[in-house]
């Protein structure tokens, strides 16, 4: 009987546990090397795979479902947490279902964000990280190539990753749409808080490299500048700098406008009206409507931002359905190729096998011959055994399909092994 190794997806994600809880099992990615090692001595599983992000820690691994049972013992040991602490927020996923929801981690479908592209090549991270450590076997490499073709397959294909869902990627799409290359814009960020600083990433990740930063704590301003080599001015100094400014994006917890009409029409004086784009991210307002009103500068709030975001979200809804037909596909490629491997091993198995019987019948012959009894007779005798050694496990096989048609490729490939 053959043993058969299961393929099981572990994990905690964003939508199964609380962001304290995925802290306290979060690995550094110098402690993977580490782990995986811990891993594969303590557990006796030789293939394995860590993945571990900001809103995800997951294990990939080949075994039994009591070596699944001590990959989580192993987990919250590993990270000083109570298993019980741990269980309620677990899934566990396993063969076809491991390999679909790989597929659809690295596709993006999986994400906080639908269709967010790093978690593709910190998938591809985890996966060099295995190999290097020496747990990554066949049947992983092939999964995990599958999974790679796959991913790439939806990003191309499919809008998964084509439009902006979130208030901070929309606004920098948008300021890309007007001015084409933001290599030579100058940017004001007004407000240091999250907002801002993803508003900042995505600018740079686009080309821009003139930003400036204004902050009522001034040395806030500084500590984010600093990220993206910007230069960090107070909100005092924003009226002096406007004039400046191509861009504008506010988004701070003012309860009062930074940024009035007047202002901005005084800093158009001195733009030669030049025209300004401006984005307010910021609930109660940063940047007074009537700045809308002016003829060279062009005002997008919050609520603006939300309907292009609502809209591209629903594209991109509709782009996951096309990426899961794609999964689909290549997990049942996958699984195709594994019962290949499969059959591959039984028919290894079973030749083994006819080559034990032939081996020991040989032996026994020239045991006869040499205690001197008739050649021709040892021969024929050989010839007999031989033959109906290697017939009796097909011919019963074959009986008992003909009596049950039920008869599963399972219990076919078993009898023909029980030599």
């Amino acid at each position: 009987m053959i043993q058969v190794i299961a393929i099981f997806a572990l994990g905690i994600n964003h939508k199964t546990a609380p962001v304290a809880l995925r802290e306290k099992v979060a690995f550094a990615p110098e402690q993977v090397p580490e782990a995986l090692r811990e891993l594969t001595t303590l557990t006796s599983i030789a293939n394995a795979v860590v993945l571990s992000t900001c809103n995800r820690t997951e294990l990939y691994f080949n075994g039994s479902t009591a070596q699944a049972e001590q990959v989580i013992d192993w987990l919250a040991k590993f990270h000083h947490v109570e298993a019980s602490e741990l269980q309620p927020h677990l899934y566990l996923h396993q063969d076809n279902d491991a390999a679909i929801h790989l597929m659809q981690v690295a596709s993006g479908l999986d994400s906080l964000v639908l269709g967010e592209p790093q978690i593709f090549g910190q998938v591809k991270q985890a996966y060099s990280q295995a190999r290097n450590a020496g747990t990554i076997n066949p049947q992983f490499e092939r999964l995990f190539q599958k999974t790679f073709a796959v991913a790439k397959q939806v990003r191309t294909e499919t809008d998964i990753g084509a439009n902006a869902v979130s208030v901070a990627f929309a606004a920098v799409s948008l300021a890309r749409q007007i001015f084409g290359s933001l290599s030579t814009v100058k940017v004001l960020l007004i407000g240091a808080g999250e907002t801002i600083e993803l508003v900042a990433r995505h600018l740079q990740e686009h080309g821009a490299q003139q930003l400036t930063v204004a902050n009522r704590t001034h040395e806030r301003a500084v500590s984010l500048a600093k990220q993206f080599n910007a230069q960090a001015i107070t909100l005092a100094q924003v009226p002096s700098h406007l004039a400046q400014a191509d861009i504008v994006i506010s988004s701070t917890a003012s309860t009062l406008p930074i940024v009035g009409k007047g202002m901005v029409e005084q800093a158009l004086k001195v733009r030669r009206h030049k025209p300004m784009f401006l984005v307010d991210l910021a609930v109660p307002r940063d940047i007074e409507p009537q700045v809308g009103d002016l003829e060279d500068a062009y005002l997008y709030t919050v609520d603006d931002l939300q309907t292009i975001v609502a809209e591209n979200l629903n594209n991109r809804q509709q782009a996951a359905e096309q990426a899961k037909q794609m999964i689909s596909a290549g997990a049942n490629e996958f699984a195709q190729w594994l019962a290949l491997q499969g059959n591959v091993d039984w028919v290894r198995d079973y030749r083994q096998g006819c080559e034990q019987i032939r081996a020991e019948l040989v032996a026994k012959a020239l045991n006869q011959l040499a205690t001197g009894q008739d050649a021709e007779k040892v021969l024929t005798e050989l010839s007999h055994k031989l033959s109906n050694r290697l017939m009796h496990s097909p011919t019963k096989a074959i009986r008992q399909l003909l009596q049950d048609q039920a008869l599963s490729q399972q219990s076919l490939i078993n009898t023909l092994l029980d030599l």
